[in-house]
């Protein structure tokens, strides 16, 4: 959120120190900041985590169908996850946004998180090799990656309610927010899913409101009996 943040502290946190910081500085302005931004960094950024993850799950899957890889890695990419890592960071207390951004709340919003991650993997490709960012990458991801399995290829809890409910010709479950809680940079979700139709309501919690969203879908197929623990 500041004009000149500490990239000293931030490179700690990363685990990389820039030998041209400048770099790291461009990767953490946002575009409302200035036309000099991290949009062509995030662009080569997410191109390279998306084949450093595609070549992991390659050589550690060796019996999983492309379509199977493909969802696999999907899970790892996407948006929510990448502002999950950009969170264990703090990395909202050091972008650079402009005015706009800054009261409406950018520095916590999941999609600039998510792109911040991007544009510094693509800074530390700039800043060193293909070598050095792949195990960067791989450190940033490694207990995410470890947790894989291949039953994880299956649609996500909120698809999979959808589906169920309209193979019953039943409404489709109503999410709201019930309270966040914590600071602006370290909040908690909780969100409501009610099943009108079915006179039933469950609860989830996480750090966004997606994941909160899944976990309370995810409990109301456990009780209508669709999924087990």
């Amino acid at each position: 959120m500041s004009s000149q943040p500490d990239l000293d502290q931030l490179q700690r946190r990363i685990g990389y120190t820039f030998r041209e910081p400048e770099r790291l500085l461009l990767a953490l302005t946002h575009r409302s900041y200035g036309n000099q931004n991290n949009e062509r960094l995030e662009f080569l950024g997410d191109s390279i985590v998306n084949m450093v993850i595609a070549e992991h799950l390659y050589l550690h899957f060796e019996k999983a169908r492309e379509g199977q890889l493909s969802r696999l890695r999907a899970r790892m990419v996407k948006g929510v996850t990448l502002a999950e890592i950009g969170r264990e960071f703090e990395l909202g207390n050091y972008l650079r946004l402009g005015s706009g951004e800054l009261k409406s709340g950018g520095y916590r919003r999941e999609s600039i998180l998510a792109d911040g991650v991007e544009s510094i993997i693509g800074a530390i490709y700039l800043d060193s090799d293909f070598r050095t960012c792949r195990a960067q990458v791989l450190r940033w991801f490694e207990h995410r990656l470890a947790n894989l399995d291949i039953q994880d290829t299956q649609k996500d809890p909120k698809t999979r309610l959808q589906e169920y409910l309209q193979s019953r010709q039943f409404p489709l479950p109503l999410y709201e927010v019930m309270s966040v809680d914590g600071e602006a940079h370290n909040q908690t979700f909780h969100v409501s899913c009610a099943l009108p139709s079915l006179d039933r309501k469950t609860s989830g919690t996480g750090s966004s409101r997606r994941i909160a969203e899944q976990q309370a879908a995810r409990s109301a197929l456990k009780q209508l009996g669709v999924e087990n623990d």
